[in-house]
């Protein structure tokens, strides 16, 4: 019962009221009915129809991006779907992919999809081919679960572990679908999720009794969640996930379990007046590029300088994007300077050859743990010499501008000026060591962020 007094202010919140409901669909499908007719006037055996949560009625209060299917006939299999579309859409912005999909902006964002209308498996050309199945499998399966993924939705956000864009790597609408009716709703879903460890492995009709790490494309079960799509069995639904937002969802089921709050669904930032180390904080700008393109490079750019920031024991850091052209990044240090020495590592003991060469070119060496090092001089003490040197290499720039040089500050005490606020999550331990096993980040795990509603006010 103290569950469901949670859930239902939450649900308020973000179920749709039928107000709401009237004026959008209303919206939707007069698009819909214009759309079908230049389908119809290009004489094209092409249906549009509504996808995504607006099909499923999983769709939350307030978000108005809704997908639409363009259904095509089988006869036109053998020609370009996408360029078929574009002629009957009204100044689209085409989005290039395994199949090419376009955005038409009017109030309402529609994200609309060509797809073949399929009638079995074997006559799918592209993975998007799939999608109306995948409704018709959420209607048919989870018809009184709808709630229970609105709520699941909600608390990704708030965790911010949600969204499928390639630079944020989240949990998707159709992956929380698929756990919210594998678990039977959302409250057993974060009950099993607190004793997730990865590999997590999901397979709603047992499709490879048990032996999925076996049968399956091994491209397909390299992340940290194995999740069988019921509609592709060959496909791991969340193949995408990151271990980052993995656990971020387990660390939330765990908070929420532990002491349920209706706060938990709430996006909150993070007070860097609350922090305490070294504060750097990098003005950006993304280069001009679809929005998907361009947020990959600026996540990528940030990974980067974070990376190449390690020996001052990052903390903390994460970044703010608008999603046009403006963001930020931050990284809170626990060093400000280094010592003007460092030790170089050399080759093991074991290769006589190699160490040669090394005591060659370091005159004053060492051994430890059966490995030759050298002690050197440090070129850059500080982590602004170090960033002024990382912004203006081709990898940074080549991906991101700078908008203003990097401002830095310590935080002994609550002194960051009011409005400076960004998420934060931790990263935990087991999720550390299978990041590293499986190999599925360059560099040891540091705490990374995901975007949130931009506040221009946090742009230094």
């Amino acid at each position: 019962m103290r569950y469901q007094n949670i859930f239902q202010p939450v649900l308020k919140s973000i179920v749709p009221s039928s107000d709401e409901r009237r004026k959008v669909l209303g919206e939707v499908n007069g698009f819909l009915s214009g759309l079908n007719k230049e389908l119809k006037r290009n004489k094209f055996k092409a249906a549009a129809v509504l996808g995504g949560s607006y099909a499923k009625d999983t769709w939350l209060s307030g978000d108005y991006d809704v997908d639409v299917f363009v259904k095509f006939s089988f006869v036109h299999h053998n020609q370009n779907l996408s360029n078929l579309l574009e002629k009957a859409l009204p100044k689209p912005e085409r989005i290039h992919g395994s199949r090419d999909y376009f955005w038409v902006r009017n109030g309402i964002k529609y994200e609309i999809i060509p797809v073949l209308d399929i009638k079995k498996p074997d006559q799918a050309e592209n993975v998007t081919d799939f999608s109306p199945w995948h409704v018709a499998w959420v209607n048919k399966n989870g018809k009184n679960l709808k709630n229970d993924i609105r709520l699941a939705k909600k608390f990704c956000k708030a965790n911010y572990c949600y969204g499928a864009e390639s630079y944020i790597r989240g949990f998707s609408g159709h992956v929380l679908d698929i756990l919210v009716i594998y678990y039977k709703g959302f409250l057993p879903l974060l009950k099993a999720a607190k004793n997730w460890k990865p590999k997590v492995i999901l397979d709603y009709y047992n499709t490879y009794k048990g032996k999925s790490l076996l049968m399956m494309n091994k491209s397909k079960t390299e992340g940290p969640l194995i999740l069988v799509d019921p509609v592709q069995p060959g496909r791991n639904a969340a193949a995408a996930l990151t271990v980052e937002n993995l656990d971020r969802f387990i660390s939330g089921a765990r908070k929420f379990l532990k002491k349920p709050a209706v706060d938990l669904f709430i996006e909150k930032p993070v007070d860097f007046a609350k922090m305490k180390g070294h504060l750097i904080k990098i003005s950006v700008k993304t280069l001009p590029d679809k929005e998907d393109v361009a947020g990959t490079k600026f996540v990528r750019a940030f990974e980067h300088v974070r990376d190449q920031l390690s020996d001052f024991h990052v903390k903390d850091s994460g970044w703010l994007w608008d999603k046009k052209a403006n963001g930020t990044w931050w990284f809170l240090l626990d060093k400000k300077e280094l010592p003007a020495d460092m030790d170089w590592m050399g080759p093991p003991v074991k290769i006589p050859d190699a160490v040669k060469k090394f005591k060659a070119i370091y005159k004053k060496t060492f051994v430890r743990k059966g490995r030759v090092y050298a002690k050197i001089m440090r070129a850059e003490r500080t982590p602004e010499r170090v960033v002024k040197r990382l912004i203006g290499e081709p990898y940074v720039k080549e991906r991101v501008s700078i908008a203003a040089p990097c401002s830095a500050r310590s935080l002994s005490s609550p002194l960051a000026r009011r409005g400076e606020k960004c998420r934060k999550s931790k990263i935990s331990e087991h999720t550390r060591k299978f990041a590293q096993k499986a190999s599925l980040c360059k560099f040891p795990m540091k705490a990374s962020r995901r975007p949130r509603r931009f506040e221009q006010e946090e742009v230094v």
